[in-house]
């Protein structure tokens, strides 16, 4: 009994190198017999396959030239270039052991179509990224669909040559698994009776090892399914496995103090998380209340001019037709009881000014509209349609030799209401629009008193309203060409 204790009290280090001695020498001897043959075969296998390997691996590469080439068409990201690079110098190193001589063989003529499409293919991929590059986007379609239509070739070609070694593999593959069937069955019952010799031997001492294992490995158990106030283990080796159920008992202690402290973290980061979302809240509030108040009020004082000469001129009906519109355009412009209204409100708005503008211009503008009544109900921010038909006719139709038109519609498409506003103007050029997208236009590419800061603003509320980044578009076809406006509204 004391010198079982002995034994059990021996470091597991020294418990497992006698038990590891006493195998490995059998072991070792029974290893040195079946390397020869197995090592010899082995390498005869791997042999058979390494042509179905290098073609698999090739298989890979052009699907890894293809995905890359693709990501970085839909994200254009600097990650996405440099996997397509990387993807393309491994696949050109898959392709140089690839025959490319002139020969009757079948094989070897696959192998050079499959080389010689697949330098056509990766001119085409590296065309399609440099006109993504470009941002020339018919080119670059062009591009990417030619190279598809290659990489469907080469992966073709591929799997055929693929298939065709394969058979011609499995032939030599069958005749050596005979051979190593036989060698499985010597070393099976090689390894049965060392393995019978090497049982007897671990029993003996997997049971000291195991007895404080289980132990430690059932409260382990308890505290896996979430039980924390179990009792801690009573150790009483000095082996490693005691060392190890002491820095369990520890642990238990550590994770109980560890989760009170988190418990308590998270409520503090929940309550800074919920003040944050209220600031933001608020900031974005103020950012669109801030928009809405650089509204340019210049065109009251062109009114007020026209009007009073208007009074001088003519009757009193057409004047005070001509007030009222005037009265109901400003009455809109001073609401201040909301931030939001409906589309039909706007819609009205844009009639009086339109009405306005024809009292003080002759009639001159020619303005049709096409709503679609079941969308009149949308909210949407003050003063968003107006200033863009200010726009289209100061900088779109007014001085044009033509017959000066403007078309607004609203319609549904794909799940969201659209509001286009459409000149027969003059134009503006790309340039342009991107300058007023962002905010960059300045006061040298504008003429005095222009709008196009305004649709910046317009453009602003849009997006802090809708709360995303595709709800205004401007487009043109051309000098002479017109602009289209178009509003995008989630329904």
């Amino acid at each position: 009994m004391k010198s079982k204790n002995k034994f059990a009290n021996l470091p597991l280090q020294t418990k497992l190198i006698v038990v590891y001695c006493l195998t490995a020498l059998l072991i070792l001897v029974v290893n040195l017999f079946m390397y020869r043959n197995i090592n010899s075969m082995l390498h005869r296998l791997d042999q058979i396959y390494v042509s179905n390997i290098n073609l698999n691996e090739l298989s890979a590469s052009l699907d890894g030239v293809q995905n890359n080439m693709t990501n970085y068409l839909n994200t254009k990201t600097t990650d996405a270039m440099d996997s397509y690079y990387k993807s393309c110098q491994d696949y050109t190193a898959q392709t140089e052991w690839l025959s490319d001589a002139v020969t009757s063989n079948e094989s070897q003529r696959m192998e050079r179509n499959i080389k010689a499409m697949s330098a056509r293919y990766l001119e085409f991929t590296d065309l399609a990224i440099e006109a993504k590059r470009g941002r020339n986007v018919e080119k670059y379609r062009t591009y990417s669909e030619e190279a598809t239509t290659l990489y469907h070739y080469i992966s073709t070609y591929i799997n055929s040559l693929n298939n065709e070694q394969f058979k011609s593999n499995s032939a030599n593959y069958n005749m050596l698994s005979v051979s190593l069937r036989y060698v499985e069955v010597v070393n099976t019952v090689v390894f049965l009776a060392v393995i019978f010799s090497n049982v007897l031997l671990v029993i003996m001492v997997i049971r000291n090892i195991t007895k404080p294992l289980k132990s430690l490995a059932t409260v382990a158990n308890q505290v896996a399914g979430g039980d924390l106030e179990v009792a801690v283990l009573e150790v009483d080796s000095q082996d490693e496995v005691g060392v190890v159920s002491k820095a369990f008992n520890h642990m238990i202690i550590s994770i109980r103090n560890y989760i009170e402290q988190l418990t308590t973290s998270m409520e503090n980061e929940r309550i800074l998380k919920e003040n944050e979302l209220k600031m933001e809240n608020h900031l974005k509030d103020a950012q669109l209340k801030y928009l809405q108040a650089q509204i340019n009020p210049h065109f009251l004082f062109n009114t007020l001019n026209a009007g009073a000469q208007l009074a001088m001129m003519e009757g009193a009906d057409r004047t005070y037709e001509y007030v009222q519109n005037m009265a109901d355009f400003f009455r809109y412009n001073i609401k201040k009881d909301h931030d939001s209204v409906t589309l039909k409100e706007e819609l009205e708005l844009v009639d009086n000014y339109v009405y306005i503008l024809n009292v003080r211009f002759s009639g001159e503008i020619h303005y049709e509209k096409d709503i679609d009544s079941s969308l009149e109900n949308l909210k949407l921010p003050s003063m968003v349609l107006q200033p863009i038909v200010e726009n289209s006719v100061n900088y779109g139709i007014r001085g044009i030799s033509w017959e000066g038109r403007i078309w607004l519609s609203v319609y549904r498409k794909d799940g969201c209401g659209y509001i286009s506003i459409r000149d027969n103007g003059i134009g503006i050029d790309g340039e342009k629009i991107e300058k007023i997208m962002k905010a960059n236009l300045k006061e040298s590419d504008i003429s005095s008193g222009s709008n196009g800061i305004g649709l910046y603003n317009v453009i602003s509320r849009l997006k802090l309203f809708y709360d995303r980044d595709d709800v205004f578009e401007i487009s043109s076809q051309g000098k002479n060409q017109g602009t289209q406006v178009l509003i995008r509204i989630p329904l």
